[in-house]
């Protein structure tokens, strides 16, 4: 084949050359959602209480991201939030996630353990 008339196509390889190089060179595609990102600056975003529920089977959980503690304290904090809220949680990274959709109680646990936090998300 010539330059002009190259495969860009093979049902055996499926996408060829720079055909494809080109797609996947960053652009997104109509439609695509990003991931949330992790706060980069908590000291000026301050605490964000959010809703997730999907990849989780249709239950939801509330994440709370931007708290300046470490792994230890983050324990800490999610062991009192469990035995308030009377649910489960986990530590993932620099995120709490907690079992349910309580963010109007995180909101006041988290103020009255001296974070000051937001509702973020609908």
């Amino acid at each position: 084949m010539s330059e002009r008339y190259r495969a860009v196509y093979s049902t055996e390889q499926g996408q060829l050359g720079k055909a494809m190089e080109k797609q996947s060179a960053g652009k997104k595609r109509p439609g695509q959602k990003s991931k949330a990102e992790p706060i980069k600056n908590p000291a000026k975003q301050g605490v964000r209480i959010r809703r997730e529920s999907k990849g989780r089977g249709g239950k939801s959980v509330c994440v709370i991201d931007g708290l300046p503690l470490d792994q230890e304290g983050l324990k800490q904090l999610l062991k009192q939030l469990k035995g308030h809220l009377g649910c489960g949680g986990a530590v993932k990274g620099d995120c709490l996630e907690i079992q349910g959709d309580h963010r109007e109680k995180l909101l006041l646990l988290l103020e009255q353990a001296g974070h000051r936090a937001r509702l973020a998300g609908g």
